[in-house]
């Protein structure tokens, strides 16, 4: 974080101090939640949760140099009380973002945020120094985290924004007021929680309504390929620029293909210009996210030859994210087990057929959470779509909806054992340590909740004889 004195954190987060000897003396370090970041310099802000309570762990932290702890009680050591440590936290992201020269971009969308957001801080770092999302921690907590670790030599800060509801991402936007806003798309992704995808598209279109006008330096950038998020276009005074594969997109995509091993090739088109990009990132859904990315990097004064180079040397940034490794014996396994939506799981089918072409392949799914009424249709359309890209093996892990993933491929036309549905991840485990043979390939998904992780990993162990290399 810029450095700052207790004393001015104290007033913008309108708190009082106790226990602080000198209020001048100045935070130089980060501010951390967890008291196993917490060193010289750093802030701590104690959150009192279900389980644990941070303010129990205030006179360890400054032991370590922790210069004061954020709470809201006094814990015998420095510390600022405020009311509300969130609430606190906001207005501290909020005045450090304000003294901050970095040119802020915001994006959100049902699917894809994470990947998008990874490419985009790869693609600008190239440029100048970036600050980004670590992972997924896009919400109320987590997105003032990272904006307070930016510093003064910070010149991009890009921030994911989740939503859970209509009018989150107007609070995070007024958190860290974003000159760039980029929506992906408007999914299926937690319909259940919004009620359809209309109450989605309007909570994503709130950044867009939170960006500066035109004339001020805004800019929104929007899917031309998404009608829900080209609509969105009317909900803003910013300067508009559309990605996608449209013909009408300002940056768009040409000759897409996929290589042998499921990579993403195309003719990136810009204003400045077009150049090819061939992407170590695996599936074909990774080219809308490299043409966000692109519009991006395009608006902020990169050339289509900077862009490609850059998008063709990103990785992976984040975990579980169709991360693929080679076993020694020749299995491929695609851990993607973060999380799943509709969008994304179907995404993920593709990437596995193109991928394993001429070879065995295995889809092992688990529930897609959050869906509500749409829960049986969705996961009966994607055991369907396993069927259809002749995926060779469909493994249903869990209980209902894994029985309606199978019930889908089933009524597909997958007969025998072509599709079988386990209880749990052992069972899974037990039945692919049996079967897998060398040269097969193996996608790992589901939502973060059913804990698929594990199957893959341990997959990766069972073939690991010697030193496994991860792409």
């Amino acid at each position: 974080m810029i450095a700052l004195s207790l004393a001015e954190i104290a007033e913008v987060v309108g708190g009082q101090t106790h226990d602080i000897p000198d209020p001048s003396v100045q935070v130089t370090g980060p501010v951390v939640r967890d008291s196993r970041e917490a060193g010289p310099g750093s802030l701590f802000v104690a959150f009192a949760g279900e389980r644990v309570d941070g303010h129990d762990f205030a006179a360890a932290v400054v032991e370590t140099g922790a210069v004061a702890v954020l709470g809201t009680r006094p814990v015998g050591v420095p510390a600022i009380v405020v009311d509300d440590v969130q609430t606190a936290l906001g207005a501290l992201a909020r005045h450090v973002v304000r003294r901050l020269g970095a040119t802020l971009v915001a994006l959100t969308g049902s699917a894809g945020k994470t990947s998008t957001k990874d490419l985009i801080a790869q693609v600008l770092r190239r440029k100048a120094p970036t600050v980004f999302t670590p992972g997924s921690l896009n919400n109320e907590i987590g997105l003032p985290l990272t904006a307070l670790s930016a510093t003064e030599e910070t010149r991009f800060l890009v921030l994911e924004m989740g939503a859970r509801g209509i009018g989150h991402i107007r609070y995070l936007a007024g958190l860290t007021p974003p000159k760039v806003g980029l929506v992906l798309n408007v999914g299926s992704a937690h319909i259940g929680e919004f009620g359809g995808r209309e109450q989605i598209a309007q909570a994503k279109g709130e950044l867009v309504e939170a960006l500066p006008s035109e004339a001020e330096g805004g800019t929104a950038i929007l899917n031309a390929d998404d009608p829900y998020v080209r609509a969105m276009a009317s909900r803003t005074k910013a300067k508009v620029i559309f990605f996608g594969e449209s013909g009408e997109a300002d940056v768009r995509a040409e000759n897409v293909r996929l290589t042998d091993t499921g990579q993403p090739s195309f003719r990136l088109h810009t204003p400045s210009g077009a150049s090819d990009v061939t992407m170590r990132l695996y599936g074909e859904h990774h080219v809308s996210n490299a043409l966000a990315a692109a519009a991006v990097a395009h608006e902020l004064g990169m050339s289509a030859d900077e862009i490609a180079v850059a998008l063709s040397e990103a990785g992976s940034l984040s975990r579980w994210r169709m991360e693929v490794t080679e076993r020694p014996d020749g299995v491929t396994v695609v851990n993607d087990a973060y999380n799943a939506n509709p969008e994304s799981m179907k995404a993920a089918l593709r990437a596995l057929a193109a991928m394993g072409k001429g070879r065995r392949t295995w889809a092992v799914l688990g529930k897609m959470a959050e869906l509500g009424d749409e829960a049986l249709a969705e996961h009966d359309a994607v055991g369907r779509l396993a069927v259809r890209l002749n995926v060779s093996k469909l493994v249903a892990v869990g209980g209902r909806e894994a029985a309606w993933l199978q019930l889908g491929a089933y009524n597909e036309g997958s007969w025998g054992e072509e599709s079988v549905h386990v209880s749990d991840a052992q069972a899974a485990v037990d039945l692919l340590r049996s079967e897998l043979r060398p040269g097969d390939v193996v996608l790992v998904k589901a939502s973060r909740s059913v804990g698929l992780e594990s199957v893959a990993q341990a997959l990766i162990e069972t073939g690991a004889e010697g030193e496994v290399s991860a792409r």
